[in-house]
């Protein structure tokens, strides 16, 4: 079992910045892929971005050039820094584990960009 919790969501303005993090509760070399997912409201749930053990990063194209997700291996932490935000970035933030064939789902943040 892998557990995440995420934290770091609020509201901010358009052009803001926020960091979320995301704490893993075992060493996350372990951990095949975490990912952020955002689920606006009344639409499923996408993928932002992903990163491998391997540090091999991916990003939705909306995302590209202003949010990036990194990780602390030492902390166990995954992040993910959003930039030049938009209104439309609104929604709830996930954080994905892969773990072998099993994912892993945090609770979720909120995060709110006010235009």
């Amino acid at each position: 079992q892998v557990q995440l919790v995420e934290s770091g969501g609020g509201l901010v303005q358009a052009g803001g910045s926020l960091r979320l993090s995301c704490a893993a509760s075992i060493n996350i070399f372990s951990i095949d892929r975490l990912a952020w997912y955002r689920q606006a409201p009344e639409k499923t749930r996408e993928l932002v971005a992903s990163i491998t053990s391997g540090g091999s990063t991916n990003y939705r194209d909306a995302m590209k050039g202003r949010f990036t997700i990194s990780r602390d291996n030492a902390k166990n932490t995954v992040y993910l820094h959003m930039n030049s935000l938009k209104p439309e970035d609104t929604g709830d933030y996930y954080c994905y584990a892969l773990k072998g064939t099993q994912g892993f789902w945090g609770q979720g943040t909120q995060v709110t960009v006010s235009s």
